[in-house]
C-alpha cells in the first residue's frame, strides 16, 4: 500500500529489509577499531580526533561516520574539566603548633621549616620542597616579599645554569 502511493516496486522494500538484516564486516571492523583508538585515548578523544586516527590507520572515513560508528558503539568523549586550586578554610587541628611564631631560636639544628610548592615547566608540575634552618631566618632574616622572591630568582637562575628550563 506504501509502495504504491510513492510508486515504488515492492522487490525494492524487500531487498532493502533483506539488507538490513546482513551484517556489514567492514562497518564492524571501523567500529572496533574507533573504539580501540577511543581507549587507547583514555576516553577523550572526540570524532575529529578519531577521524584523524583513522586517516592515519589508512582508512577512507568522514566525520559522520566517525560519529555515527561513535554512537552506535555507545561512546563518547569526555574532556577533563579545570584544574582548581584548593585552599584550606580552617587550621588543622591534628596538626599542633608548636612555635605559636616565636622565631627566636638559639642552637643550630633546633627547628627546621619547610614549604612545599610546584611549578608548571617543560609541560607538566614539578613539585619543589624548601627545608629551612630557623636559626638562619631568626634574628637579623626575616622572610617577606623580596627575600622570598630573591630566593625564587636564585632557584631559577640556578635551574638554568644547571641546563633545566623553569
Amino acid at each position: 500500500m506504501v509502495c504504491d502511493m510513492f510508486d515504488v516496486p515492492t522487490s525494492s522494500y524487500y531487498e532493502h529489509k533483506q539488507l538490513s538484516k546482513q551484517i556489514n564486516v567492514e562497518r564492524l571492523e571501523q567500529r572496533s577499531e574507533i573504539k580501540a583508538l577511543f581507549k587507547a585515548s583514555r576516553n577523550s578523544a572526540g570524532s575529529r580526533s578519531l577521524l584523524g586516527m583513522m586517516c592515519e590507520l589508512g582508512y577512507q572515513i568522514g566525520r559522520f561516520k566517525v560519529m555515527s560508528l561513535m554512537r552506535e558503539a555507545g561512546i563518547a568523549s569526555k574532556q577533563p574539566g579545570p584544574h582548581r586550586y584548593k585552599t584550606a578554610q580552617v587550621e588543622r587541628p591534628d596538626i599542633p603548633n608548636h612555635l605559636e611564631r616565636e622565631f627566636d631560636v638559639s642552637a643550630p639544628d633546633s627547628v627546621w621549616c619547610g614549604d612545599i610548592t610546584y611549578i608548571w615547566a617543560e609541560g607538566r608540575w614539578h613539585y619543589l620542597a624548601v627545608v629551612l634552618d630557623v636559626v638562619l631566618l631568626a634574628g637579623h632574616y626575616r622572610p617577606n616579599r623580596m627575600q622570598s622572591w630573591r630566593l625564587k630568582h636564585w632557584i631559577w637562575r640556578m635551574s638554568n645554569e644547571a641546563g633545566h628550563k623553569v
